[in-house]
């Protein structure tokens, strides 16, 4: 929030400087964001009186005007439209200076001297753009020093707060925090009840009284929305980085930066029946004060009459029904909204408005009749009219209940590390606004303000002693608490030794988002479902993942199009799962690789990344970890059903390995063949104990089989037979050929497998060795109907 230091002055002002005012506020939580001044440099300006103007004898736009400083009249040259006699403008006297260096000297505008200049806003440095000259009030007192008169030795803070501070997003709730740390007395404006002219009131019904308990509403009639808004007002919207737009606007704008209430006026002629708060029919359009068309949905609240909504709730007024220069009439509405039912409303929409950011963090529910009060007194004054009675709406049951919440000396001092005496604790809490109601034994009980919703627990009370008491004042102590070393499991292998083992083999690790589209993720997973988030950060971004594809391949994607020819990326994260009606938190690890097998070099041979090289990688990394794991044909919605397998580990699924399905490159568009994996971490991860085997000292013996059987037998079905029929004694097992060709049918193959047989005890005997081969070759044939081949 930016407010202006001097208009929080004029509700407290401590002897104590800027600085040391931003430092204070600082430490109580409240961080300064920036500081600026209110206006740049400039010197030489007073407030000047057009006394006379006349045309230009050479020029259509130009005015000659006598400019009286006061004391002396000069002759000045002006073309801003708006110029008049008897007005009084900021006038800038030869010598002047104004922002960006730009000195004022005597000139001739075609051919008629002119003695200096008529400053606009934006001349000054007060605004970005002006339509004419700055008016001043008619009473500005001629000749004065315009800095002085406007106040401009002022400062701008921005402070960043926490959203559970929303108590001081206003005047009243900074002036009260700087109040409590300075121990000075808030004095804010006086505030009492308009008494009505008029008995005219417009009916209020509250549908959704849960979302909305309070709604005050209140007709004023005969307004003059001609009239400007005062100088002083628009000021201090400037300052505190609002524009100002017309006088009912600026009102509610006012009272929303000095109380925190937002507010919002409707013109009461295009009402029709009475208003409703209620939630909003699915499909129902609204056009928005800012122009834009929101197609609303049945979870929004609206204030709606007998035509349709009229506004969202606590984000935006519409457009047909805002006050316009025709307006005579108007219905100020003042509510308090549950903070969850506008949360994360506003940014589904593209929204982000002042009243939306108030409501979302809570209003004070017991603000709006104040503030209803503050703006009927504001708007008559400015635009005149008659007020009716203020209608209000209300359900008790669904308003936030009173708290209390008991505090206890013992655990002050242990959460503070000192003890604060008991007097002074109270005296802190109560200039806060809370209330001691009752003290037992060691615990006091407070009543908590209806503008801090923060406040719900002993800890926050602590919290709220430490701020203001200073932490600075509390004193530094060593922490000390017991240590243990946490038990290590040597048959779970560390994540971080799975990572560098990818990254030893060219891989990047990615750290991708949790949310994401739901448009890909329903093609990548098509089977799981997704939950969707409630606020999300955009379209994009609007499910959790189930998988974490959808992250990698955007990055793949990403890469590609910043023409990168080798990708191989890697991700360990949170997938979130539905099973069984509950959301689940699943640790995956997941990769996806394109392009070259090896970075370009005259020194390789250039070829592409095929599946085997990415299976190759998994069975280097469960290397790690243990045997125990193997491939199968497999498929995968997202995977080309002729390169799928699924990877098993003591016969459970853990993950998949693939190409990634033609379609889904193609929507995506990604470039060439892609190739996924992902795996259960927690399984994964789960190995053996390392233990010791003794290295044979004896030698090893090799015998070499091929075996000619059908093209659709799979290599792990024989390897599996195979280590069955060739007993405890085989220590190794590879292919070193696989042939089909002329000499074979079309539906059959061959694989060359080399076997070694050794033993730690003594050297093994060619009888031993032949009947383990005749074994191996018998239980082929049995299983495979496979013959060696001659």
């Amino acid at each position: 929030m930016k407010f202006s230091e001097q208009w929080l002055r004029e509700w407290v002002n401590p002897e104590i400087g800027t600085d040391a005012l931003i430092a204070q506020i600082t430490m109580a939580g409240l961080e300064v964001d920036s500081v600026e001044p209110v206006a740049q440099d400039f010197s030489g300006v007073v407030v000047g009186e057009v006394q006379s103007l006349e045309p230009h004898p050479d020029a259509d736009k130009l005015r000659v005007c006598a400019v009286s400083d006061g004391a002396e009249t000069f002759q000045v040259v002006c073309g801003a439209p708006n110029v008049e006699q008897g007005m009084r403008v900021p006038f800038a006297k030869i010598g002047a200076v104004l922002p960006g260096n730009f000195k004022i000297k005597k000139a001739k505008l075609r051919g008629i001297e002119s003695q200096g200049m008529l400053c606009a806003e934006s001349e000054l440095g007060l605004s970005d753009h002006s339509d004419g000259l700055m008016a001043l009030l008619p009473d500005a007192p001629v000749g004065a020093c315009i800095r002085e008169y406007l106040q401009l030795e002022d400062k701008c803070i921005e402070v960043d707060l926490t959203p559970n501070r929303g108590d001081c997003l206003s005047i009243a709730g900074l002036a009260r925090e700087v109040g409590v740390l300075n121990k000075v007395e808030v004095s804010g404006p006086e505030i009492s009840a308009v008494p009505p002219i008029i008995d005219d009131t417009f009916p209020v019904r509250l549908d959704d009284a849960a979302s909305c308990p309070r709604y005050l509403g209140r007709v004023i009639r005969n307004v003059d929305l001609s009239a400007p808004t005062p100088l002083w007002m628009s000021e201090k919207l400037r300052r505190c980085g609002l524009r100002s737009i017309d006088p009912v606007v600026d009102v509610t704008n006012y009272v929303l930066l000095e109380l925190g209430q937002p507010m919002h006026a409707f013109d009461l002629d295009v009402l029709r029946g009475g208003i409703q708060v209620r939630a909003a029919s699915e499909g129902e359009v609204l056009t928005l004060l800012d122009g834009q068309q929101a197609t609303l949905r049945a979870d929004t609240l609206v204030i709606a009459d007998d035509s349709g909504p009229l506004a969202m709730a606590g984000i935006m007024g519409g457009e047909n029904s805002g006050v316009s220069q025709q307006t005579q009439s108007i219905f100020l509405e003042c509510a308090y909204f549950s903070p969850l039912a506008v949360a994360g409303k506003a940014r589904s929409y593209g929204l982000h408005t002042d009243s939306s950011h108030r409501f979302e963090r809570g209003v004070d529910t017991e603000l709006q009749t104040l503030a209803m009060e503050r703006a009927t007194a504001l708007l008559l004054e400015i635009v005149g009219g008659q007020p009716g009675p203020v209608v209000e709406a209300k359900s008790e049951q669904h308003l936030p209940a009173s708290r209390r919440v008991t505090l206890r000396p013992s655990r002050l001092k242990k959460l503070l590390g000192i003890e604060v005496p008991g007097e002074e604790v109270e005296e802190i809490l109560q200039r806060l606004g809370l209330q001691k109601v009752g003290e037992s034994g060691d615990a006091w009980e407070f009543t908590v303000p209806s503008y801090r919703h923060d406040i719900t627990i002993e800890p926050d009370l602590i919290e709220e002693v430490g701020r203001i008491y200073g932490y600075n004042n509390l004193p530094k102590t060593q922490a000390i608490g017991a240590m243990t070393l946490r038990e290590d499991n040597e048959a779970i292998t560390p994540v971080d030794r799975l990572r560098a083992h990818l990254v030893s083999r060219g891989y990047q690790e990615a750290i991708t988002y949790s949310f994401v589209d739901d448009s890909v993720q329903k093609v990548v997973a098509p089977h799981s479902e997704s939950v969707a988030l409630a606020n999300p950060i955009s379209a994009d971004m609007s499910v959790m993942r189930t998988t974490l594809w959808p992250g990698l391949l955007k990055a793949m994607s990403y890469n590609q199009n910043r023409q990168q020819a080798r990708i191989k990326l890697f991700e360990t994260g949170l997938k979130f799962v539905q099973k069984e009606g509950r959301l689940e938190q699943e640790m995956s690890l997941a990769g996806v690789v394109f392009g070259l097998m090896n970075e370009e070099s005259w020194a390789s041979p250039k070829r592409s990344i095929d599946f085997f090289d990415v299976k190759g990688d998994l069975e280097a990394l469960f290397a790690n970890v243990s045997s125990d794991f193997r491939f199968q044909a497999g498929e995968h919605p997202a995977l080309h059903p002729g390169q799928c397998a699924e990877i098993l580990k003591s016969n459970e699924k853990i993950g998949y390995l693939g190409a990634i399905h033609p379609k889904l490159q193609k929507s995506l568009d990604l470039n060439g063949p892609v190739y996924l994996f992902e795996l259960c971490l927690e399984k994964t991860v789960q190995g053996q104990v390392p233990y010791f085997t003794e290295v044979s000292r004896f030698p090893e013996v090799r015998r070499d089989l091929a075996v000619v059987l059908d093209r659709s037998v799979r290599f792990a079905d024989v390897e599996a037979v195979v280590k069955q029929a060739a007993g405890s004694d085989l220590v190794s097992m590879k292919v070193f050929d696989v042939y089909s060709g002329n000499t074979l049918a079309e539906s059959e193959k061959s694989i060359g497998i080399g076997l070694v047989w050794q033993r730690v005890d003594r050297t093994m005997q060619d009888e031993e060795i032949g009947t383990a081969f005749e074994q191996i070759v018998t239980a082929l044939a049995d299983k495979f109907d496979a013959r060696v081949r001659s």
